[in-house]
């Protein structure tokens, strides 16, 4: 019988797709079941009181975790969130469930006996609760108590070899999709490129001095698997600047409808869509219309090509990104917490991405000793970008200004000269300065 009535909680169970809820209750069954045989480090009864206190919150419509100071691992700024609940009494097997951050590996790769060593840790040592992944990538492990933690942190590190993940006003897991590994259209090697700086800022991962937290997002191509330009402060997107490949014979294939040549590479095979339209799916649909079809070729003026990829993606066969390849940066990506939702800016539109990549890091590091300078307490570097101009990034980061770091023209027409842009010197006379140069 269960130890709370959960009524609320029980009408999550009643839609079409699968409960966290039923997940939970899965697990309580479990967990009660296995109490004497497992020797639980933590109350066996911990997801009976999560659904309690889950429960209680739904009744009051108000949380019952507080923050209870600062909790982790010797030596460790981050890693471990600390929650603690407000009904210890009430709720005991809840009285402290912290949250435990594991670093991912590249590309989540993960083999069988490394799942099966976590979950022995965790079923021992935690709730049994896991979240894969958090929004930064990491592996999540809900709820322990504080005396597990040096434990959990010494078996994570010596049984598993694997390290806590970010938290805290600090650089944050960085992440990647598989890149090479799988994809084809990678153009830089995303995991090398995540490892090697996950290696190489192990201070600023696991200490935070940031004014808030910093992410890094490898996506091999402008496809964006791990959403690195909507979801991270520092993203690297493979790209490239010559032309898009072009298979003249395999593009008459899809038109002609050939047997092997389905559009999406196939992704809607289970409904008949019609007749394949060039024109209307791939042609029109191009963002700058640099795309264009006589009946017998098709031409892509590369000058405009922004590398969406939605012809590549349209048409695998026929179409495949360029030979010269790197990766652009963008800057300033953020979720809507103080200031709303950003993407992120294009900083630099092609920069190599080859080991030991040092291009890139000598851009992080520039904008890390400026925004830890000049940002606020809990300002993401978005939001000090947009508070003290886009301009003064281009300054710190000594990247001269381009037509592509516009996002809109200006409707201000009034132009602020500096001292060493005004030709002859720096005048206040506005009236002066018109007499003298704008005749």
């Amino acid at each position: 019988m269960a130890k709370h009535a959960t009524p609320l909680l029980d009408q999550l169970e009643s839609g079409p797709w699968p409960s966290f809820v039923s997940d939970i209750k899965q697990l309580a069954e479990s967990r009660a079941k296995n109490a004497q045989g497992l020797d639980y480090q933590i109350p066996s009864d911990a997801p009976e009181d999560l659904l309690g206190i889950m429960e209680l919150s739904y009744e009051d419509k108000e949380t019952h975790w507080k923050h209870g100071g600062i909790v982790g691992v010797f030596g460790y700024g981050g890693g471990v969130i600390g929650r603690y609940c407000d009904q210890p009494e009430k709720f005991p097997g809840v009285a402290h469930f912290h949250t435990v951050r594991v670093a991912q590996p590249s590309g989540k790769f993960y083999s069988t006996e490394y799942l099966r060593g976590i979950c022995d840790i965790w079923d021992l040592r935690g709730s049994g609760l896991t979240n894969m992944h958090g929004s930064t990538g990491d592996m999540v492990l809900i709820g322990t108590q504080t005396p597990q933690l040096e434990e959990i942190f010494y078996e994570l590190t010596h049984k598993m070899e694997v390290d806590l993940g970010g938290s805290g006003s600090n650089l944050r897991t960085p992440a990647a999709c598989m890149g090479m590994s799988r994809c084809e259209y990678a153009c830089y090697n995303t995991q090398l490129a995540c490892y090697q700086l996950t290696q190489d800022y192990q201070d600023e991962l696991h200490r935070p001095a940031f004014p808030y937290k910093f992410k890094f997002k490898f996506d091999g191509c402008p496809n964006g698997c791990v959403a690195s330009m909507a979801r991270s402060d520092f993203a690297v997107i493979g790209t490239w600047k010559d032309d898009i490949k072009i298979d003249q014979e395999a593009v008459k294939a899809y038109v002609a409808g050939e047997e092997g040549f389905k559009p999406n590479a196939g992704a809607h095979s289970g409904r008949d869509w019609g007749k394949f339209d060039l024109q209307k799916e791939v042609i029109d649909l191009c963002p700058t219309h640099c795309m264009s079809w006589d009946g017998n070729k098709l031409s892509i003026d590369t000058a405009n090509c922004v590398r969406c990829m939605h012809c590549i993606n349209t048409m695998p066969r026929a179409l495949h990104i360029g030979d010269d390849r790197g990766a652009s940066i963008l800057v300033g990506a953020k979720a809507p917490i103080l200031d709303g939702a950003q993407m992120g800016s294009l900083l630099v539109p092609f920069i190599p991405a080859e080991e030991p990549f040092d291009e890139i890091k000598s851009i992080i590091e520039k904008i890390w000793d400026w925004w830890m300078e000049e940002g606020k307490n809990r300002e993401r570097v978005g939001e000090t970008i947009k508070r003290l101009s886009f301009q003064k990034l281009l300054e710190v980061t000594e990247i001269p200004a381009i037509p592509q770091h516009v996002i809109a023209p200006r409707t201000n027409p009034y132009i602020l000269f500096k001292e060493e842009e005004v030709p002859g010197g720096w005048t206040r006379d506005i009236a002066a300065y018109r007499q003298r140069h704008l005749r």
